[in-house]
């Protein structure tokens, strides 16, 4: 039994149907009573799993919990998980205007990711040890992944603090998982990149495929691209708009950016605007079979296809991005290939960075390991292995003469 200040309260653990569970009851400063779930009971020997308790540590919990009532900060709201997670949804979507593909991830994640778990609670039971344990059951899911999901719950339980005076917010009492970040990326070489368009099934798919890899424009972008974007006197390709799950909206970044065109972009471009049904200001550069927005699934089914055709490996259309990013890096600053990418943070485009190659940093490591003064060190550097190896010898044997030192005894031992 704790007592603090007219606030008091007990553990104790009750049987579940996965288990025993360690229960809090407790009294408020008003005289409210309040049951309260902490976890999960650890029956076995050692110490116990993330997100378990030993009596302990429930006991401990239940400590600090009375500590918080006696200071004022627990506030019993009473709602459900589920409205605030609506709410923060709504939120999202008018308020901060997220994109309907976001949205179409925030959705999913609530109802299929959240909901099951966090479903019946109110917010204030839902604990750190609580997320805890939410985290270590999904199955399936990557560290990466896992690290979205806890930032969407964060986000949730932010407006919960806002809107229904939640005092403190859960989530950040959990650290977020390592990630594993992939090294490389997948990308073509030019030759691969005429290949494939060599391959494609007709004038607009090659036109396509060669504007992605030359831009770096999203799928979206390109879906969305006007000829009155196309400014063939400036050579550059605006990028105002995307379309993706049947919305226009802005580019990723929310900002219009503009891409050099290339030569070799232009005059596929050029080819394409011919098309008299097509080539007005207003006209989409790459329409649809109804002269509608070109239909994603249908142009990935193809550039399938023809990566097959020209005995290239399966990447994804996405890749065609990243073959221009790790091309421009090699020969553009860094700020430039982000203003072309329309990349929001320079951390993204820094990923790029291990693809640019950098004259002479072999001769610097040279310079580094140089023996200052040396002039049978220079010559070796410049003569090649055969005379590094004579000068050493030479070294060797004047050594030997003077202190019969020089190599170290077998016996050594030195690594």
């Amino acid at each position: 039994m704790f007592q603090f200040e007219q606030v008091s309260g007990h553990v104790f653990r009750r049987e579940g149907a996965r288990g025993p569970v360690w229960y809090a009851k407790y009294r408020l400063a008003d005289g409210q009573q309040v049951q309260k779930r902490i976890g999960p009971a650890w029956t076995q020997r050692g110490r116990p799993a993330d997100g378990y308790f030993t009596k302990r540590s429930a006991e401990g919990w239940l400590r600090e919990l009375l500590e918080q009532a006696r200071q004022g900060l627990i506030v019993r709201t009473g709602v459900l998980f589920e409205d605030a997670a609506t709410e923060w949804l709504r939120y999202a979507e008018e308020d901060r205007a997220c994109k309907p593909t976001t949205m179409r991830d925030y959705r999913a994640s609530v109802r299929y990711r959240m909901i099951p778990f966090f479903g019946g609670m109110t917010i204030e039971q839902v604990t750190p040890q609580a997320i805890e344990v939410w985290r270590s059951g999904l199955s399936c899911v990557s560290s990466r992944s896992k690290n979205k999901l806890l930032t969407m719950l964060n986000g949730i339980f932010r407006r919960a603090c806002r809107v229904y005076g939640l005092p403190t917010n859960p989530v950040s009492g959990v650290e977020r998982l390592r990630e594993t970040k992939k090294i490389d990326l997948e990308v073509l070489e030019p030759e691969e990149v005429w290949a494939l368009v060599r391959a494609a099934a007709d004038e607009q798919d090659a036109a396509i495929y060669l504007t992605a890899a030359f831009t770096g424009l999203r799928l979206g972008e390109l879906r969305a691209l006007r000829w009155r974007d196309v400014d063939f006197a400036r050579s550059l390709v605006r990028v105002r708009a995307s379309y993706s799950m049947k919305w226009l909206t802005t580019p990723k970044s929310g900002k219009v950016r503009a891409v050099p065109l290339a030569p070799d972009v232009a005059a596929a471009l050029a080819r394409l605007g011919q098309r008299d049904w097509s080539a007005g200001e207003e006209e989409l550069v790459f329409p649809g079979d109804l002269g509608g927005y070109l239909c994603d699934s249908a142009l990935r089914r193809r550039y399938k296809a023809a990566l097959a055709r020209a005995g290239l490996r399966p990447l994804r259309f996405h890749d065609l991005r990243h073959t221009f990013g790790t091309r421009m890096i090699a020969k553009a600053d860094i700020v430039r290939v982000k203003e072309w990418m329309g990349h929001a943070d320079i951390q993204t485009t820094m990923g790029y960075l291990h693809y640019a190659p950098r004259q002479g940093d072999a001769l610097l490591v040279a310079e580094a390991f140089a023996l200052d003064g040396s002039a049978d060190s220079q010559r070796s550097s410049a003569d090649g292995p055969q005379t590094l190896r004579h000068s050493s010898s030479s070294q060797c044997s004047t050594s030997r003469r003077t202190n019969r030192r020089c190599r170290p005894t077998e016996t050594d031992g030195s690594g």
